[in-house]
């Protein structure tokens, strides 16, 4: 049974399993021969995976593969190191990493470079996201990674941050009073709509799966100047996203601890890029989440519907707790660069555990964005988990 309320015992049992442990080994007992695939002007490096591993002690960078000339030249010094190869389908079985970083923020490249990467005998991968751009595709990655015993990261870096755990403590401590929602919204810039959900909405849907739970229904609507998106107006997205649609989207979410996850995009919404976050609402407070901000979370005190109790300050959520200086520095750095997501990567493969952020977490990202389009696709039904069509539902619309 979905529990009908967020209590401090059910909370807590609930996200005791996925707290964030700070100080993770920096496996430094032996060599880790590491490979990089980037691609110059399709997605490039993501958001520095090359250049992380320069900060993992005993990581030997082998070999960089990027298509594009200029760009490879560029990675060969930038990484300071001479092995490059225009195709990685060469590189992977030639060099045989253990570990290897598929860069690229365009994720029509994800699957091939990662399954190129998993018949080489890697051991981790470190995925930029988006994941994939469907169900399918993650379907198949996941398949092929559990056939080889091979650990995925996805780089939603926010999921690693030691700040969750403490906003876990709040929440379970009653200090927001009872959880009644989640709320999303995107970033309002020209990427608006479809894209913001795939690009900017993947980092905040991770967050409704970590407090929320499993998604267990979506329903969404996708709008194109104020008109309900129509098969005219699907096209093919920026960014190696697949097919896209809308300037507008509503979504929502029923997650399995019992609360509804929602979320707005609106293409060049006005609100000068303020209004990226996540907000946990409970009846005496809410938690605001800023993606990649620092302080990530801040709580805003007082009963979100009654104007007249919310004249108090924001407070600052650190590691440390509520309204206390952050003490450690240099690990919320190492999550803005990567660096624990891949400390944590290399103990997951060394010990045989999923890594905190793994396939089936970013997989689960895709399948909610592929949910909102395939509930406009069935005129805003609710439309179960897991999504019957695996495929992206634009293309039946």
């Amino acid at each position: 049974m979905i529990p009908t309320r967020m209590t401090r015992r059910t909370f807590l049992a609930a996200g005791s399993s996925a707290l964030f442990v700070p100080g993770l080994p920096a496996a430094t007992d032996r060599p880790r021969r590491v490979a990089v695939i980037g691609h110059t002007g399709r997605g490039n490096y993501g958001h520095g995976l090359d250049v992380v591993w320069q900060k993992i002690p005993g990581a030997e960078i082998v070999g960089v593969a990027d298509a594009d000339e200029k760009g490879l030249k560029s990675a060969l010094a930038r990484l300071k190191i001479k092995r490059g190869f225009k195709d990685y389908r060469e590189m992977l079985p030639e060099l045989r990493p253990e570990f290897v970083s598929i860069a690229p923020r365009h994720p029509d490249q994800h699957l091939e470079m990662a399954l190129a990467a998993i018949e080489a005998g890697a051991k981790g991968l470190y995925v930029e996201k988006p994941f994939c751009r469907t169900p399918a595709e993650a379907d198949q990655l996941i398949k092929a990674a559990d056939q080889r015993g091979v650990r995925i990261a996805v780089a939603h870096r926010n999921r690693y941050h030691p700040a969750l755990p403490s906003i876990d403590r709040l929440i379970g401590d009653d200090t927001i009073g009872r959880l009644l929602e989640i709320r999303g919204h995107g970033l309002g810039d020209r990427r608006g709509g479809g894209e913001d959900l795939w690009v900017l909405g993947s980092h905040i849907f991770n967050l409704f799966h970590y407090f929320g739970g499993e998604p267990k229904s979506c329903s969404g609507i996708l709008l194109q100047n104020g008109n309900p998106v129509t098969g005219k107006d699907v096209v093919k997205g920026a960014e190696g996203l697949g097919l896209l649609a809308g300037n507008e989207i509503h979504a929502r979410w029923h997650l399995s601890k019992g609360l509804i996850g929602s979320y707005t995009t609106f293409a060049d919404d006005g609100s000068n890029k303020a209004g990226y976050a996540a907000h946990l609402i409970g009846t005496k407070g809410a938690i605001s989440i800023h993606i990649d901000r620092d302080p990530v979370a801040w709580l805003s005190p007082g009963n979100p519907f009654d104007p007249a109790s919310r004249n108090k300050t924001r407070i600052p959520i650190t590691l440390a707790g509520l309204d206390k200086k952050e003490t450690r520095p240099e690990l919320i750095a190492s999550v803005h660069n990567h660096v624990l997501a891949i400390r944590d990567l290399i103990d997951a493969v060394d010990h045989n555990r999923a890594p905190l952020c793994d396939a089936r977490q970013g997989a689960v990202v895709v399948e909610m964005i592929c949910g909102v389009f395939e509930s406009h696709r069935q005129n805003g039904a609710h439309v179960p988990f897991p999504l019957v069509e695996r495929e992206n539902p634009l293309s039946k619309l």
